[in-house]
């Protein structure tokens, strides 16, 4: 049995959920990793996929953005706590979003992000549990719970 369920809120184009994985492991925390589908094209065809062909590309994302929200409510649900990283690269609207959710939820957020975007995520930065800017120091937090 693992010792926590996390949903790691954030990109699906990096491998940063792996390297959370393994921070984790060597802190010797058992942890469950839950979050977004991290195969693009699945994630994008997936409301198609299930709904059916739509009129045009807005529905297209919109049916599949439904899909993924149903996803991404019932994994949250089930997490202990939420990690949501904002990483160096890709527009991340969809973490803000899972963050929000999470706070929503009171869930326990720890908030991953540089110093260069204290400013833009100021209001999570005041309502997270925890902020730090690298995965090693959100691994060592979670792993301080077990202390």
């Amino acid at each position: 049995m693992n010792d926590l369920t996390i949903y790691a809120a954030g990109e699906i184009h990096s491998a940063w959920r792996e390297t959370l994985r393994d921070l984790l492991a060597e802190a010797g925390v058992d942890a469950e990793i839950v979050g977004p589908q991290e195969v693009h094209a699945r994630s994008d065809d997936v409301g198609e996929d299930i709904l059916g062909q739509q009129p045009d590309a807005r529905y297209r994302d919109l049916m599949g953005a439904r899909v993924n929200t149903l996803r991404t409510r019932v994994l949250m649900q089930r997490a202990d706590l939420v990690v949501a990283y904002f990483g160096p690269k890709y527009k991340q609207w969809n973490t803000a979003s899972d963050a929000g959710a999470a706070l929503a939820q009171g869930l326990p957020l720890v908030l991953v992000r540089a110093e260069e975007h204290v400013h833009a995520l100021k209001e999570l930065d005041a309502l997270a549990s925890l902020t730090v800017e690298t995965l090693e120091q959100a691994a060592q937090a979670v792993a301080y719970i077990f202390e």
